[in-house]
Formats: C-alpha cells, structure tokens, sequence
C-alpha cells in the first residue's frame, strides 16, 4: 500500500472535499493518500451476494447495510476506510452521509493484493472503533470465512468456516450464513 504523494499531507477535510469529486475511490490513513484497486468478479459477486443476505435478514431492524461506496471514518476522522460491507445499527449514523461512524459488522473481501493490510494494520485500526462488534475476512480464492469477534475485555476470537457446506455465524446480527450461499455462482475448486 503506497501513498500518492508520501510526502504531502492533507487534512481531512481536504480529504472528504477531494474524495466527493473525485472519479476514483482513495483511503485516507493519518494526512495520506491510497488509491484503492479495483476488483476482480469473485470478489464482487462475494459481496454482493453477502450484502443481499446481511439486507433481506435486516429488513426489518433499524440496521442498514452498505456497500463499498460508503467509507467507515475512525480515529476522529484521521483514517477513512471503504470495506467491502459495513453494517450500522446505530440511529445517529444518518443514512444520507458519504460515512459510516458507528460500525457493528465490517467485511473484508480478501485480494491478494489487500489481504496482508487487511489481516494487520486495517484490522488494527478497525480494533480501536468501540461499536465494532464482529471482522469478517472473506477469501475469494477459497471457501473460507474468518470470523473475529469482540469479547469481553476488548479480546478477539476467531471462528474460521471452512468448505460450501459450512454455515458461518454472524452472532451480532443473529445470522445464520452458508458459504453455499456467499459463494453462490462461483466455483473456486476444491
């Protein structure tokens, strides 16, 4: 992950200015800028098909889920983030905003080119968020979902779902998710 100009700090609000007109998606990480890498048809048919899931259980909760349009902001607004999938429960994260601030579910559809990131320094950063309750890691290479979740004291345990016939927990949103289902269309081998 390399910044645009390492060297060039900018604030923000720059930032959040910036990001609103411009043709390409940019994390922002402490005054930096990465630009994000597109992805492949795995991982968007991944997403979509997890975002559709998250959206028909939540139906009817005041829970919203987005899509990687929506940026999660943390550290008072020093780091942006755009996850895959975001799930906010929380009424004073307002739907018409570009930012989510109050995360309680946030995916992450691995890439090679992401998946160290986000396994550390991403998931480090998304560890200081307090309504963040549960870090999935989705492979798009494999039948794999990895699940971390916050317990008591701030400890996180993992729950790994292994093969198409696994069904990984999303405790948080009391969902019930079949890997048959997350990858629904695809044939990653065995």
């Amino acid at each position: 992950m390399n910044a645009i100009k390492p060297n060039d700090y900018l604030s923000p609000e720059n930032y959040l200015e910036l990001e609103r007109h411009s043709e390409i998606k940019h994390e922002y990480i402490d005054g930096k800028l990465y630009a994000m890498a597109g992805g492949t048809k795995a991982h968007n048919t991944i997403s979509i098909n997890l975002a559709v899931l998250f959206r028909e259980h939540l139906q009817d909760s005041h829970c919203q889920t987005f899509m990687s349009d929506i940026k999660v902001s943390l550290s008072g607004k020093q780091r942006f983030f755009y996850p895959d999938i975001v799930v906010t429960c929380d009424d004073n994260d307002d739907p018409n905003s570009y930012e989510v601030q109050f995360p309680k579910i946030i995916v992450e559809v691995l890439s090679e080119s992401t998946e160290q990131f986000d396994r550390g320094k991403k998931f480090q950063f998304y560890r200081t968020i307090p309504s963040l309750q549960e870090y999935i890691l989705v492979s798009s290479e494999q039948y794999l979902v990895e699940c971390f979740r916050r317990t008591t004291n701030n400890l996180w345990l993992l729950e790994t779902y292994e093969n198409l016939a696994a069904i990984a927990r999303i405790e948080n949103l009391d969902i019930e998710a079949p890997l048959s289902v997350i990858y629904a269309t695809l044939d990653l081998g065995s």
